[in-house]
């Protein structure tokens, strides 16, 4: 392996290690996906270097791969599983799905919406690259609404900062689903978990966060 892969290799695994005992990492299903997954891909060539740096990169157009504990609470906060269908609003460069496809195995399937479409065709070589193209259907549009075409969801992870919670993405979650969705103002939110029990939704607040906000019609103008 050349130098440069070593190095990141060895930055990866301190970081889930670092992970690991602060507390964002706590299955170890979790644990072998971040293991699994090379950031490094998914963030641009010159920040290569900072991958494994526990926080957010510009990745281009305004908006930033989230930092790997941020993707960690999400995911744990998810309740993975083998085999979930998973809606994913605000796609990136792609990290994040690559993620939750390494945790939902190859009979799940995620669906991440990026409406910015450069970033879109990004996040595919990325994912081709990384191994999860056949896990991850990127789309292109305004995904702050959700997606009804694949509905309903097991899961939906929205990784932009909304005002409040769609109702549409309330109506796309399959019964005993949940979403995850940081609402609030522009800089700081909460990060929500919300459960669908048949009519019923659950809402749980689980901390403070900060995201880029959730443009599109369901989200800020």
């Amino acid at each position: 392996m050349p130098t440069e892969g070593r190095i990141l290799l060895e930055a990866r695994r301190e970081l889930v290690e670092h992970l690991r005992r602060s507390g964002y990492v706590t299955t170890r299903l979790v644990e072998a996906a971040m293991l699994a997954v090379p950031r490094e891909l998914f963030v641009p060539e010159h920040n290569r270097p900072a991958s494994y740096a526990d926080h957010p990169l510009d990745i281009g157009h305004g908006q930033t791969i989230s930092a790997p504990h941020m993707v960690a609470i999400m995911v744990e906060a998810m309740g993975p599983r083998d085999g979930l269908r998973v809606l994913e609003v605000g796609g990136g460069s792609g990290y994040h799905a690559s993620v939750i496809a390494e945790v939902i195995g190859p009979r799940g399937h995620v669906w991440s919406v990026e409406r910015i479409e450069p970033l879109a065709a990004a996040a595919r070589r990325n994912l081709e690259a990384a191994g999860y193209a056949d896990r991850v259907t990127v789309l292109v549009g305004d995904g702050s609404c959700g997606w009804p075409e694949h509905a309903p969801y097991d899961r939906i992870s929205v990784a932009c900062a909304a005002p409040s919670v769609p109702d549409p993405l309330r109506a796309e979650l399959a019964d005993g689903g949940s979403l995850l969705i940081p609402v609030g103002g522009p800089y700081v939110q909460e990060l929500l978990r919300v459960t669908r029990r048949g009519d019923r939704f659950d809402v749980e607040d689980l901390g403070g966060c900060v995201f880029v906000p959730l443009r599109g019609r369901c989200g800020h103008s």
